[in-house]
């Protein structure tokens, strides 16, 4: 595990009277993939936000690498139909022309897909062009709001590989939200379940049957199931 990139430390974050966060602590480090998962409503983007300075926090910190360069992946990207710009040049404002070529030759974006307009594109095809801008300026932490929004499952397996030969080769840390941990589980060294709340958090190489995840999650979907601990009780 190599050098601190960020870290929160009991954060607070309210909207009027509606609490979206409570106590919520996590620290992340160079190399490491840790995934966030939670229902809808959860916070989980929220959350991201707090991290990347886009939202005030009520209370607590957020403690950042000095430095710490990032790269970053919003929830829902969709282009201007009005607004005409290839991918290159959408590229370009982020960019100078060599790390563009290399970040999106690195993402498997080829120069005739380069040359098309960004919405034209298909959800897999915008996915890596936004994982480009991303990993363009070569960022200590990438941080990825369900970025395989769109694309279809042939895709995401190829994709979520993708990411972590980035982290291999960048020596990044990576955080990630998603639901599709069947995938995820693979590529993840931990994964933090969000509710308003840190519910549990795990090592996602020892993959274990837990009664109390199960019960909480189960209903709402498909997660994968992860090691881990609950120190309060829930009101199912």
């Amino acid at each position: 595990m190599g050098d601190m990139l960020i870290e929160a430390r009991n954060l607070r974050l309210t909207a009027g009277r509606l609490v979206i966060l409570e106590d919520v602590s996590l620290v992340l480090h160079a190399g490491e993939i840790v995934t966030l998962i939670g229902p809808n409503g959860s916070g989980k983007t929220s959350l991201l936000k707090a991290l990347l300075g886009l939202m005030r926090v009520s209370s607590g910190e957020v403690i950042r690498k000095p430095g710490l360069s990032i790269g970053y992946v919003p929830q829902q990207f969709a282009p201007d139909l009005s607004l005409p710009i290839t991918v290159n040049r959408f590229l370009d404002l982020f960019a100078d022309r060599a790390a563009r070529e290399k970040a999106l030759r690195r993402v498997g974006i080829d120069e005739a897909t380069g040359q098309r307009q960004v919405s034209a594109l298909s959800g897999g095809e915008l996915a890596r062009v936004m994982l480009a801008r991303a990993i363009a300026a070569k960022p200590d932490l990438l941080v990825l709001d369900e970025p395989l929004t769109g694309v279809d499952v042939a895709g995401e397996a190829a994709l979520y590989q993708l990411i972590a030969e980035l982290r291999d080769e960048l020596q990044c840390g990576i955080l990630l939200v998603s639901h599709d941990l069947h995938i995820v589980m693979a590529k993840s060294d931990r994964v933090i379940c969000l509710n308003h709340h840190v519910c549990c958090e795990g090592d996602a190489h020892s993959v274990v049957q837990d009664p109390a995840f199960i019960e909480l999650f189960g209903a709402r979907g498909a997660f994968a199931v992860y090691p881990h601990h609950h120190d309060h009780s829930h009101d199912h």
